[in-house]
């Protein structure tokens, strides 16, 4: 059957998001028809206002920047180097201890746990060959530069206390970890692991806070 083409368009565009098929995207599609105008205006100027979000230029997590460096007249160069998330701009966080993860989400539920006081850094969803892209290899090298020009530029020994690699507990991700940890070995002084709290096997986003939280005060 042939549907109106923005309802076609809008259902082609929602089955290409994870987790998301045609049958789903297309019982979206006319929930929201059913919803109205004004609650549709109100979910697009949401969706609009998603473009104002860029990486933090410290650990890639989505953060906004503010109005005035958002200006078409801004220097794009200048915009980047100050653009901090809230985490990374928090003074009382530790800066020379760093956990590296996968996934935003992976970063959302270790900092809802409450037992994480250092900085983050976002490496990027591993792919199932557990070796890392050639984007993940750039945040990487960006993530070595920090550690010896402006995370800790008191240490003056461009090394951190200690990196955690805060990979789900699965082989690739035990893989990715120890290929990680050879390239960062000589940035620090210490790489620990996220302890067996976690259930081999499961995901970081979806483990509970207790359990992460274990799994921090573990770590080895």
């Amino acid at each position: 059957m042939r549907l109106p083409s923005p309802i076609e368009q809008f259902i082609a565009k929602l089955s290409e998001l994870p987790s998301l098929g045609p049958r789903q995207a297309t019982r979206l599609a006319f929930h929201l028809l059913r919803m109205g105008n004004i609650s549709m205006k109100e979910l697009g100027d949401a969706i609009h206002d998603m473009r104002t979000i860029q990486p933090c230029t410290h650990c890639f997590f989505p953060t906004q920047a503010p109005k005035s460096e958002l200006s078409p007249h801004a220097d794009n160069k200048d915009q980047n180097q100050k653009l901090r998330c809230h985490i990374c701009k928090d003074p009382r966080r530790t800066p020379t201890i760093i956990m590296v993860v996968e996934k935003e989400t992976d970063l959302i539920s270790l900092e809802k746990s409450g037992k994480f006081n250092g900085h983050y850094f976002i490496i990027g969803e591993i792919p199932k060959t557990g070796i890392l892209e050639e984007w993940q290899n750039l945040r990487l090298a960006h993530l070595k530069s920090l550690i010896q020009k402006e995370l800790i530029p008191s240490a003056g020994s461009g090394h951190t206390e200690e990196i955690i690699l805060g990979f789900n507990p699965t082989s690739v991700g035990d893989f990715s970890a120890s290929l990680i940890a050879r390239e960062l070995k000589p940035f620090t002084k210490k790489i620990s692991y996220l302890g067996r709290g976690l259930p081999t096997g499961g995901e970081i986003e979806f483990a509970d806070d207790e359990t992460l939280g274990s799994a921090l005060e573990r770590r080895s």
